[in-house]
């Protein structure tokens, strides 16, 4: 943990000439886009257990690969895929679909995660690091991800956009737009999966809510359409990103639930004042019937 304690506050440009500091900015703002593109997503098909489920789920893939000296980035990634098929399956055979499939999955990850972490193999400190997350200890692997992330997500969302959204109001129309509607939901889940591991290292598989779920619930809030959702989701995550990051850097505390905490405080902020700002008309109308 890189510790700033300067009094008075350092400026921005001040840490940004820390290399892990600009590490930590440049990671964050390319968890913003795919995020910001990905949360609109999720938040629109109620997916955000899903994506929670999908971090923490990442446990025992984790705890193998510290044990055999394996890169713990593609073991956290063939698990998500596993469980984002999963998923998709036991919705698409009607058996558990949605939240109960998800559930039932996470607890066996994290079941078999727990075993294999005390009675199996010795968890170690990178496993605590990709549970919780360090944003100022990445290296160039950790940009690269998400990079390619952030790459996937943007693609992903040109190419299948309109049949996420159409599939969440009408599903019997998507194949009218060229992709089956179980096709068209395992991309989804799959992209959101790969988005997920590639910000393990930032904020943890415990707190990637953070970044895939509340900018868009934020958004949300004030956007009447999925356009301007999604633009205003990405604004949000990179200034949530990039203002958490520097709380954490002048406080002295860790940036994912620094961020964490910001953008909950966030959400209950402006769903205050939109509660305030839908009462407003209510009241008048009232006060003018009376």
């Amino acid at each position: 943990m890189l510790c700033v304690t300067l009094n008075p506050p350092p400026s921005p440009l001040e840490l940004l000439e820390l290399r892990p500091v600009a590490f930590a900015l440049a990671e964050l703002g390319l968890l913003a886009v795919a995020g910001g593109l990905l949360g609109a997503w999720v938040v629109l098909r109620r997916l955000a257990f899903f994506t929670h489920a999908a971090g923490t789920a990442t446990f025992p893939g984790l705890v193998v690969a510290e044990a055999a000296a394996f890169s713990p980035r593609i073991a956290a990634l063939a698990v998500a895929l596993g469980f984002a098929g999963g998923v998709e399956r036991a919705g698409r055979r009607g058996r558990d679909p949605g939240d109960v499939a998800t559930a039932l999955l996470l607890v066996a990850a994290l079941a078999g995660g727990a075993v294999l972490a005390s009675d199996v193999f010795e968890s170690g400190a990178a496993v605590d690091r990709l549970l919780f997350g360090t944003a100022v200890g990445l290296d160039g692997g950790d940009l690269l991800l998400s990079g390619a992330a952030c790459l996937l997500a943007v693609g992903a969302c040109l190419a299948f956009g309109r049949a996420w959204t159409a599939t969440g109001f009408d599903p019997d129309g998507v194949p009218s737009l060229g992709v089956p509607a179980s096709r068209s939901d395992l991309l989804l889940l799959i992209t959101i999966a790969v988005a997920v591991v590639a910000a393990l290292p930032a904020v943890g598989a415990l707190l990637v809510s953070s970044i895939f779920v509340v900018p868009a619930a934020i958004a949300r809030l004030f956007s009447k359409s999925v356009g301007t959702l999604v633009r205003t989701a990405i604004f949000v995550a990179g200034a949530q990103g990039a203002l958490g990051l520097y709380l954490a850097l002048w406080l002295d505390v860790p940036p994912g639930p620094a961020v964490s905490v910001l953008g909950a405080t966030g959400y209950a902020a402006c769903a205050l004042v939109r509660g305030i700002r839908l009462r407003e008309p209510s009241v008048r109308r009232v006060e003018a019937a009376a």
